[in-house]
């Protein structure tokens, strides 16, 4: 079953979700007969496509709205962190942004729902199995999204029902603890009641997805009980335990993970997609190839999101294809990968530690961004993408680097250049005409189609120096209008399950049944996989650097800021940065030189530290305690 936009009647709001008032105005679902309903294969299936389609899969279609979000501004998770820019908006994360309340007591109605109707239904008792885990999973997912974002939340595992005292319906809201707890009990039920395939290969949960979703929740609260003190907060919430978890739990919940992906790892049938490429290049392309079309790649998907019809999918083909190749659609170009992510990527050369990239020989050039210094001696390169040689295989099948081809065209990223005089015409200026006849223009080209970079024009140029290319087509050219975008999202992959395997193993000190050895040998392959031929020992520090370019931009770096406490503090007056490529025409024939500086037209962004919890709708109706410092 692909998880496609089926559209269906909604079951009533629960009076923990919103106001008291529109439950009781609303139809008593609960009194539906389950064998009317769920008896009939189509019409179980028809009932779970709704579930499915209401998970909270954090898609291509999850901006900073929410869910199939179409009023985000094409704004998505990576432009709130350090992963990414936006070419146009300057706006940072607030208060309303990533919520997710009353569509998700919806959806744990409508599952309860279904979960109550199987223990009567005229199936076989493997059909019932197979629907309890499913309902289970669907649950535990649900649940996962509400503590990640409230902490605490009410723990509502039955159908409500309206019987003329309405405080019944109010229930209060669990600890965080508890929430957590919640979530992983419903991921065990689901490990042993899922199916570990599905005839007909429907793309539904299996054991294999639940034990995946136990790894990354499990991590989640882990961390919270592990750094929690980097953020204090005070207030009802906190001394009710309603956020927060004890330091002293995050053993446990380390093991869980480790557990989990004990499972996977021992006992699963996925593996790591092409892992021994004979070259970095080959390895770029697989690594791409992956996102272009996960299948090609069922040995690592573990679950994916279909999109298979236009008009019915997502707008990261025409949002994020550079301006040279938008074919046509007005505001191409809005996710700038930022200069703090190409730094992260190794070289082949300097294996185990981050590279950044070199302009000069200075000892201060990495933190240098104060713009052109005539007297500095600039490294010059005869191509723009030659400052990027040696860098990991995976930055290359991420990013659009200046120079390099896209869909067959060479993208132009240029910032502008020094005329032989040593006079700098960069990000505006006239075009100069070179004693040898050409003329050279600020940006690269007199025609706007022509170039994709640093132009302010219409906001469709990136202001980084660098484009997107991940989970981009580049087979077919960019379908003009909203939703064409076809292609599949990967929500699960086994190289997420090894991460969060090594990280459980890396910040807890858990040894037992080679745990150490699984984790390094793990790293080693995801590593291998991108090209690289030394191995590197387990460390904190080594995994959060291979997990930020892992998973760059599959929506993992917000939460990880969120989950580990590091928000306020990467993000304190905090400005992104840029590459600019310029042509230097001092030199005979005219070479590159790169100049690292804050992002054009940017901003200072602070994180504001109680926004690692949203905040609780609605606390009028339903009596809920508020989160802190609302």
């Amino acid at each position: 079953m692909k998880l496609q936009q089926y559209i269906l009647m909604s079951a009533l709001l629960i009076c923990t979700a919103t106001s008291c008032k529109k439950v009781l105005e609303l139809s008593p679902l609960d009194k539906l007969d389950g064998n009317a309903m769920f008896s009939d294969p189509e019409g179980v299936k028809l009932y779970m496509a709704n579930l499915y389609y209401q998970m909270p899969i954090e898609d291509f279609n999850f901006m900073r709205g929410g869910f199939n979000d179409w009023i985000g501004e094409n704004m998505v998770t990576a432009h709130f962190t350090d992963e990414a820019a936006h070419s146009q908006y300057l706006d940072f994360l607030n208060v309303e942004n990533f919520h997710w309340w009353d569509k998700g007591y919806k959806l744990i109605r409508d599952v309860n729902i279904f979960a109550e109707a199987i223990p009567q239904l005229k199936v076989s008792d493997d059909e019932k199995r197979r629907m309890t885990g499913e309902a289970a999973f669907i649950k535990a997912y649900s649940y996962y999204a509400l503590a990640k974002r409230y902490g605490g939340v009410p723990l509502i595992d039955s159908v409500q029902k309206y019987e003329g005292n309405v405080d019944v319906l109010k229930v209060p809201r669990a600890t965080e603890k508890e929430t957590w707890d919640f979530v992983l009990y419903q991921c065990d039920v689901a490990i042993d009641n899922l199916p570990s395939t599905w005839a007909g290969g429907e793309r539904r949960a299996t054991r294999w997805v639940a034990a995946a979703l136990k790894t990354r929740a499990a991590l989640h609260a882990a961390s919270i009980a592990n750094f929690g003190e980097r953020s204090v907060v005070s207030g009802d919430a906190v001394a009710k335990k309603l956020v927060g978890i004890e330091k002293r739990y995050a053993i446990d919940y380390y093991r869980a993970v480790i557990d989990a992906g004990n499972l996977l790892i021992d006992n699963g049938p996925f593996s790591l997609y092409k892992p021994n490429p004979s070259s970095p290049e080959e390895a770029a392309e697989n690594y791409r190839k992956m996102f272009e079309d996960p299948s090609v790649a069922p040995e690592e998907v573990i679950f994916v999101k279909g999109f298979t019809k236009a008009d019915l999918g997502h707008n990261y083909d025409i949002y994020y294809n550079p301006a040279q190749t938008a074919n046509g659609w007005p505001h191409p170009g809005r996710l700038n990968p930022t200069l703090e992510l190409i730094d992260l990527y190794e070289s082949y050369s300097s294996p185990g530690t981050s590279s950044p990239i070199k302009t000069s020989p200075q000892a201060d050039d990495a933190t240098d961004y104060s713009g052109f210094k005539p007297g500095k001696n600039y490294y010059r390169f005869d191509r723009p993408e030659d400052i990027f040689a040696d860098k990991d295989a995976r930055l290359w099948g991420t990013v659009i680097l200046p120079g390099t081809d896209w869909k067959n065209t060479e993208i132009v990223i240029q910032a502008g250049f020094i005329k032989p005089d040593g006079t700098p015409q960069i990000l505006e200026g006239n075009p100069y005409t070179h004693t040898d006849g050409k003329t050279y223009h600020i940006f690269g080209s007199s025609d706007r189609t022509q170039y994709s970079g640093f132009d302010s024009y219409g906001g469709n140029y990136t202001r980084t120096g660098f484009g997107f290319k991940k989970f981009l087509d580049e087979r077919t050219p960019v379908v003009n209008g909203y939703s064409k975008g076809i292609t599949d999202y990967i929500d699960f992959r086994y190289a997420e399950v090894l991460l969060n395997y090594m990280e459980a193993v890396a910040e807890s000190g858990i040894t037992d049944n080679n745990a150490v050895g699984k984790a390094t040998n793990a790293l080693n392959a995801l590593r291998r996989r991108a090209g690289h031929t030394q191995n590197i020992s387990l460390s904190a520090a080594n995994v959060q650097r291979e997990r930020r370019v892992e998973l760059a931009f599959e929506n993992k770096r917000f939460w990880d800021l969120m989950r580990r406490r590091e928000y306020h503090t990467l993000f304190q007056n905090t400005i992104v940065h840029a590459l600019l490529p310029v042509v230097d025409l001092r030199v005979t024939p005219a070479q590159y030189i790169f100049i690292r500086t804050v992002v054009p037209r940017g901003w200072n962004y602070t994180f504001d530290p109680r926004q690692y919890y949203r905040y609780i709708p609605g606390i009028g109706s339903n009596g809920l305690v508020q989160n802190p410092q609302y």
